[in-house]
């Protein structure tokens, strides 16, 4: 039998329908509404369209956005003393700075530059730091949503082997830290990781965020096993697929994410989910 399908879009629309409630009872109790600021530097096409989609997830939430397009030319100095006026307005509750960014623009820089309470992405070293300890923080978008995805789906993390490939600060390395503080025994695997397959097979869960169009196989996964594919490549024929070879991997696992309409419609969402957070926490901090 095929595998069940976590469906992403479903799932977000649900989360969303709640955080519009939250919104909507934190605004007429505060007189504040949440506002994410979103900053682009450039004109990458997919860049542009993925701020665009933050920005309407933001309204249709009850939300404010703030959308900042700038020139690629932009010298660093300029982007950082912006990142440092949003840190000081009291309005806006959430800094996101789409990466990527131009070559001439160190981007760690940037991102060490927003207030680790304004940022709703989750890179900066103190929020890292502090899911790594177990501390507050806010989590990246795609693993927050990757988990709130397995408990939709009752997946039970107690005892069970997950593997995680990919090691990416993003998504790979905080995923891993999520499963591991729900109990579950972890494998953080890479391109340098002998017999790769044979390590999958033994995974009770699989997260694919290694980046490479369906490098894992059906054959690799164990009867039963819940795939989460973080992936999205597109092949020369403009297919979008994932990191998991889907239609091998459905009929062996248990559960499986689609690609497109799995993960994605997630990250989006924990996103509006941490600006809510952040509104709430600077206002009861008041």
């Amino acid at each position: 039998m095929p595998a069940h399908l976590i469906d992403g879009k479903a799932i977000g629309a649900a989360v969303r329908a709640e955080i519009r409630d939250r919104a909507g009872e934190f605004s007429a109790r505060t007189g504040i509404r949440p506002c994410l600021a979103a900053v682009l530097v450039g004109d990458d096409p997919a860049s542009r369209v993925y701020v665009r989609n933050k920005g309407k997830a933001c309204h249709e939430t009850g939300m404010l956005s703030r959308q900042i397009d700038l020139p690629a030319t932009l010298p660093e100095n300029d982007l950082l003393a912006l990142v440092a006026e949003l840190n000081a307005d009291p309005a806006v509750h959430g800094i996101l700075v789409q990466l990527p960014l131009p070559g001439h623009i160190d981007e760690s820089r940037v991102i060490e530059a927003i207030s680790p309470d304004k940022d709703v992405d989750g890179f900066h070293p103190v929020n890292a730091g502090r899911l790594l300890t177990g501390g507050r923080c806010f989590v990246p978008c795609t693993p927050l949503g990757i988990m709130k995805m397995l408990d939709h789906e009752s997946v039970d993390l107690k005892g069970k082997h997950a593997v995680v490939v990919g090691r990416s600060n993003i998504v790979g390395k905080p995923v891993a830290l999520l499963l591991l503080a729900r109990h579950a025994t972890v494998t953080i695997c890479h391109s340098r990781t002998k017999d790769l397959p044979a390590v999958v097979r033994s995974a009770d869960v699989v997260v694919a965020a290694i980046g490479k169009a369906e490098m894992i196989r059906g054959a690799w996964l164990a009867p039963g096993a819940v795939v989460i594919d973080v992936g999205i490549n597109r092949l020369p024929d403009g297919r979008l697929v994932g990191d998991v070879a889907f239609e091998e991997a459905r009929e062996v696992a248990g559960k499986i994410t689609p690609v497109p309409g799995g993960v994605g419609p997630m990250t989006i969402t924990m996103l509006l989910h941490n600006t809510l957070e952040a509104a709430t926490r600077m206002a009861t901090s008041v």
